[in-house]
């Protein structure tokens, strides 16, 4: 099975909507990278709702053996170059990113790639959430960065639409 190396928003809001244990009913084993235990366990350490990543055994920390891809990336936080150098060392792995800088990125170097919305289909469609629409409430609600048509697109791929 690919490797499925995931980005720190879609931890931090899966996990902050109650729905993180969809990702590893989903994939499995995750990898993250460095750049994202380092901001999930700073985020933690400083009151944000994280999860305490050293808790989750299917989450697996990973290096980035390759660095040129970190140096020449620009405009990324830590944690996304890491996922995108990953998946590259990895051929055929998935990278779960919300940022959309990131994910244009991952288009560009033939990344395979979802996000937390992205999960939320895969969950319905597999059973493992009943409806997309209150969970799309819960991370408005949260703050989760949306352009104003997703959610009615993300609804009607759902079947959720009237």
């Amino acid at each position: 099975m690919p490797d499925v190396i995931c980005n720190t928003s879609p931890i931090q809001y899966l996990y902050q909507a109650n729905f993180l244990h969809i990702l590893h009913e989903l994939y499995g084993l995750i990898a993250i990278p460095v750049g994202v235990f380092t901001e999930l366990d700073a985020g933690r350490i400083s009151g944000i709702s994280l999860p305490d990543v050293k808790s989750l055994s299917w989450l697996s920390v990973r290096y980035v053996r390759e660095q040129t891809l970190l140096q020449m990336v620009s405009g990324l936080g830590a944690g996304e170059k890491q996922v995108l150098a990953l998946a590259l060392e990895n051929p055929g792995s998935l990278a779960i990113l919300d940022d959309l800088m990131a994910r244009r990125y991952a288009s560009f170097l033939g990344i395979r790639f979802t996000g937390t919305l992205g999960i939320l289909l895969k969950a319905k469609e597999k059973r493992l959430l009943q409806a997309v629409a209150p969970v799309l409430g819960q991370l408005e609600a949260l703050h989760f960065r949306l352009d104003p048509k997703t959610p009615d697109a993300v609804l009607k791929l759902a079947k959720e639409t009237t």
